[in-house]
């Protein structure tokens, strides 16, 4: 089985949301294709000023998908944005898995797709991410959450562990170590681990 990863950017993305999962899926390119993607399918400037070239989404049929969303200050403009919420919802719908790394929450929270599921986020953001969605089950103290077939993870360096609580999912707790040793990350494998809940309170 393979995968085509399409990580969608957008101006003040946070890049360690994105460029963590991406280091992870990267070392297992015979089973994922990644492709960087963006409404207009421009370049885009992450919140570090690093510039990614991307492409407009395009649809190919009989392939299996997956959706990376990152969070970064430019979730917050993009909150407003009917057009950007309802290309991120027409993505869910056509993708296999979802993931979001920390306030991408918001905007699947924003975009309905989290309504009555179990989800985490940033905990530095969490109020402003929760109102984003009053129908989520917003779980507070967690690194990530799985519900069915989407992910979501707490602040920045917590994308890299749900990625690989992902493949630990898909492929085998093996797999993960060994990914894991190839990068040279001590991976958190407790995905209800969370220290970082309780130091915003």
């Amino acid at each position: 089985m393979s995968y085509i990863i399409d990580i969608v950017l957008f101006n003040d993305f946070e890049t360690l949301d994105a460029f963590g999962p991406v280091e992870i899926l990267g070392k297992l390119p015979d089973i994922f294709k990644l492709k960087f993607i963006s409404m207009e399918g421009s370049l885009v400037e992450s919140s570090q000023k690093v510039r990614v070239e991307t492409n407009l989404y395009k649809y190919e049929a009989g392939v299996e998908r997956i959706l990376i969303i990152p969070g970064g200050n430019g979730t917050r403009e993009n909150i407003e944005d009917e057009s950007f919420i309802s290309f991120i919802k027409e993505l869910h719908n056509r993708a296999k898995y979802t993931l979001s790394v920390c306030t991408g929450s918001a905007l699947l929270a924003k975009a309905g797709i989290l309504d009555n599921k179990k989800a985490t986020t940033n905990k530095k953001a969490y109020k402003w991410v929760t109102e984003q969605g009053e129908k989520v089950l917003w779980v507070k103290e967690a690194r990530w959450v799985r519900d069915e077939n989407i992910y979501t993870s707490s602040g920045v360096s917590a994308g890299m562990d749900m990625t690989l609580g992902f493949i630990e999912d898909l492929f085998g707790k093996e797999k993960a170590l060994e990914t894991c040793q190839r990068i040279e990350y001590i991976w958190n494998e407790d995905s209800k681990y969370d220290p970082f809940s309780k130091l915003y309170e």
